[in-house]
């Protein structure tokens, strides 16, 4: 697994999204990095990272980025996830709740069905053949053409070519195509996003220090998946960044940047230890909730 770290201070952890990388973090990072250490991982089959064949579930990303943070010495840090990376944010904290301070939710995956058609495509039988075609080396120049002729024309679409652009080079390996294969099936089918974290919001509340933020214009995953999180995690913050799309690290970095250190300032990091997360299971168990009629 390659990593990228930027700065000094608390350690800040952003997981990428989908066929991203760490590199798509760089101008967030550089803007924390005067007072946090930031930690950019690429996932395994992704970016710089190695395409093994093995597991790509959200499971297998929290556990190595896990293995990250013990292999260089951070126990604790605050987790921010965009997209997928959101996900895996969430599951990380349901697997290690010990290292997660607070956690920040980015356009994040996994808080509803809905997902963008595009999407549900890439699940289909005979993706990989279309896939290997979209990924040939002409399409991604093509597209960072069209970007930089938007740009030039003051366009913010350009910012989403670029994006589509920069994710699609890595996949001209076809391990990486295998990965991002492997990784989407594994939370995403025809019918939209196949795993959710709505049943466990409620371990969030009053425990952990959480935010979420969305782009204003996403149509890959709605913002209605945002707000409906916020109003079940009591005690969370909602910020919509009104010029962002699915991307608000490449289309607003300033303004992603600003609501996340104005989050790191102003809350105090979680410490959960095994008898709190204990408690916090039980508190919504069925057992408790019988344990509690019967009390009535």
């Amino acid at each position: 697994m390659i990593y990228r770290v930027a700065g000094s201070g608390p350690p800040v952890v952003l997981i990428h999204g989908m066929i991203n990388s760490s590199v798509h973090w760089e101008s967030v990072a550089l803007r924390l990095a005067d007072s946090y250490t930031v930690i950019a991982p690429d996932l395994i089959g992704h970016g710089d990272s190695a395409t093994p064949r093995g597991d790509y579930s959200l499971g297998a990303h929290a556990a190595g980025i896990r293995d990250l943070l013990a292999a260089i010495g951070v126990d604790s840090a605050t987790i921010v996830g965009h997209s997928l990376g959101g996900g895996i944010a969430m599951v990380f904290f349901y697997q290690f709740p010990q290292r997660v301070e607070r956690l920040a939710l980015i356009s994040s995956g996994g808080l509803g069905h809905e997902v963008s058609p595009l999407l549900r495509g890439a699940a289909l039988p005979g993706a990989s053949a279309l896939l290997a075609l979209a990924a040939h080396r002409s399409v991604p120049a093509a597209l960072m053409h069209a970007s930089e002729r938007l740009r030039r024309r003051g366009s913010s679409k350009g910012v989403y070519l670029r994006a589509i652009a920069r994710a699609l080079q890595p996949l001209e390996r076809a391990g990486a195509r295998e990965a991002f294969l492997q990784t989407l099936r594994s939370v995403i089918d025809v019918r939209g996003q196949r795993v959710s974290a709505l049943d466990r919001l409620y371990l969030l509340e009053d425990a952990m220090p959480t935010m979420v933020v969305w782009g204003g214009r996403d149509h890959t995953i709605p913002v209605l998946h945002g707000r409906r999180t916020h109003e079940a995690v009591p005690g969370s913050r909602f910020e919509i960044l009104p010029r962002a799309a699915h991307f608000p690290n490449l289309e607003d970095p300033e303004g992603l940047a600003a609501v996340l250190r104005d989050f790191l300032e102003t809350t105090s990091p979680a410490r959960i230890d095994d008898a709190d997360w204990g408690g916090l299971i039980a508190h919504r168990s069925p057992r408790s909730r019988r344990s509690e009629t019967a009390a009535r």
